[in-house]
């Protein structure tokens, strides 16, 4: 037996009542469990709203809302730098305000 640390394990997960057996690293188990954790419930508001019939479509809509959400996620810490920058300048220009103040 080998003392790697990265050596692959088959994982059981569910979704959507069905077992599906993953290869991953030990490492990774935790992520890959919550990762179809999320999938399933995903997909299981889906399912139950009615809206959407057939596993296949209920994936797909899954996917793709998953999918939106990672972008919009992105895009808000793409942002973020430039709002911290935005921050800074504000309170430089505040300060200055204030400085001025004090010295009349």
């Amino acid at each position: 037996m080998s003392s790697n640390t990265n050596q692959s394990a088959t994982v059981a997960v569910t979704i959507l009542d069905k077992e599906y057996r993953v290869a991953c690293s030990e490492e990774e188990q935790a992520g890959l469990q919550a990762s179809a954790k999320l999938l399933n419930e995903r997909m299981a508001k889906i399912r139950n709203s009615g809206s959407v019939i057939g596993a296949e479509r209920i994936a797909v809509m899954a996917a793709l809302n998953i999918a939106h959400e990672l972008l919009q996620a992105k895009a808000g810490l793409a942002r973020q730098p430039v709002e911290e920058q935005m921050l800074d300048r504000l309170h430089e220009k505040v300060q200055a305000a204030l400085n001025k103040f004090d010295n009349n």
